[in-house]
C-alpha cells in the first residue's frame, strides 16, 4: 500500500541526494516495490527493542548526517521505529501526530518535542493510502489529487486464468474451505483455477485440501515478486485480504476480495475516493466494524464472526457479474 504513495515521499529529496527507505524485516519480500524509488534496509524491531547491542549496531548503521527523517507510521512504537528516527542525526525530523496507544501514550506524548514537525492527519479510522498521500503532500507543501492505486497495468493471458488466494497470515481472517470449493468449482468451467500461498501453508491449513485436490487446480508457491507477472496476466483474482490481495489490486487484476470488518475506514475496503474499478470488496457490517483485529465478538468456525458470516449467495452473484 506504500508503494502507491512512496513515490511522493521520494521526491522530497533534493537533487543528488540519497533516499533511503527503512522496513520492517518482514516487508523484505514486497522490496522490489521499491527497489528503483529508494535504497532499501530492514530493522528486526523485535531485536531492536530488547537487545541494547542490537540498538547500537543499528543506530551505527545509519550514522550519517541526514538532511530529512520522516517517520511514515500513524502507530509508532517509542522503543522502536520512534526511537530510531530520534536517535538520527538529522536537521529535521518530521512526523504525524501518533494513535493513542494507553501504553505508551506518555512515552509517545514526552517525544512530541523533540520533532521538528507534526502533521494532523485526522481522525483514528482514516484510509491509510489517503493518510499518507495528504502527510506527503503537507510536507511537500503541495495540494495534489489522491493516487490512482494502479503499479502496473493488468495484461491477461490468452487462455483464462483465476488465482485463489484463500490464506492469511491471520487464520481467523481466511473464509471457509466449503466457499473456496465453491468457487473454484464455478471458475473451472471456464478457467485455469491456480491457488497461490506460501510454501508450507497448504500444511498449516490442511483443511483446504479439498480445495487443493480438485482436478485442475495447481498451487502456486511463488514469492510476490515472481507472483506480481502472474496477476496482472490473470482474468480473475479472489482473495482473502492479505498482501496478495492488494498486490493484485496494484497490478491491475480484476480483484475481488473476501474481507473482514476489522480493517473498515483504514484499511478494507479501500476509501470509495481511491477504490480503482477493478477491484470489489465483501464483507459482513458489524456494530464492532473497524476493531483493526482485536475482535470482541467470539469466534464462529474458528473464524472472525465477520468472515463466518460471508454469504455465499452474495459471493456467488458478484463473481458471476465480474466474470
Amino acid at each position: 500500500m506504500l508503494a502507491h504513495v512512496f513515490p511522493r515521499f521520494a521526491a522530497l529529496a533534493q537533487p543528488g541526494e540519497r533516499v533511503v527507505l527503512v522496513l520492517r524485516r518482514d516487508a523484505r519480500k514486497m522490496a522490489f516495490l521499491f527497489e528503483q524509488m529508494a535504497q532499501v534496509e530492514y530493522v528486526d524491531w523485535d531485536r531492536y527493542a530488547k537487545s541494547w547491542l542490537f540498538r547500537r549496531a543499528t543506530r551505527k548503521r545509519f550514522a550519517s548526517r541526514w538532511r530529512l527523517v520522516i517517520n511514515v507510521d500513524y502507530l509508532r512504537h517509542p522503543l522502536r521505529d520512534e526511537h530510531l528516527t530520534l536517535s538520527l542525526d538529522a536537521d529535521e525530523k518530521i512526523a504525524m501526530e501518533p494513535r493513542s496507544w494507553p501504553k505508551y501514550d506518555a512515552k509517545l506524548a514526552e517525544n512530541r518535542k523533540r520533532y521538528t514537525r507534526l502533521y494532523d492527519s485526522g481522525p483514528a479510522h482514516l484510509d491509510k493510502i489517503v493518510r499518507w498521500a495528504r502527510f506527503a503532500d503537507w510536507i511537500a507543501g503541495v495540494d495534489r489529487p489522491l493516487p490512482t492505486l494502479h503499479l502496473q497495468s493488468s495484461q491477461p493471458a490468452p487462455q483464462p486464468i483465476a488465482i485463489l488466494i484463500p490464506f492469511s497470515a491471520v487464520r481467523e481472517k481466511q473464509a471457509v474451505p466449503e466457499l473456496f470449493v465453491a468457487i473454484a468449482k464455478r471458475l473451472l468451467k471456464t478457467h485455469q483455477v491456480v491457488v497461490a500461498g506460501a510454501p508450507g501453508e497448504e500444511v498449516k491449513n490442511s483443511d483446504y485440501a479439498p480445495l487443493l485436490a480438485l482436478p485442475g487446480v495447481t498451487y502456486d508457491t511463488s514469492d510476490f515478486q515472481t507472483l506480481a507477472p502472474k496477476l496482472r496476466a490473470a482474468h480473475l483474482v479472489v482473495s482473502v485480504d492479505t498482501g496478495a490481495m492488494h498486490l493484485a489490486v496494484a497490478m491491475g487484476a480484476s480483484t475481488l476480495c473476501l474481507a473482514s470488518a476489522g480493517y473498515v475506514g483504514e484499511i478494507t475496503p479501500y476509501a470509495p475516493e481511491i477504490t480503482p474499478a477493478n477491484v470489489r470488496f465483501l464483507y459482513t457490517p458489524m456494530p464492532c466494524a473497524g476493531c483493526l483485529g482485536a475482535c470482541s465478538q467470539p469466534l464462529e468456525q474458528e473464524r472472525f464472526a465477520c468472515v463466518a458470516r460471508l454469504g455465499a449467495n452474495e459471493i456467488m452473484a458478484t463473481l458471476d457479474a465480474m466474470l
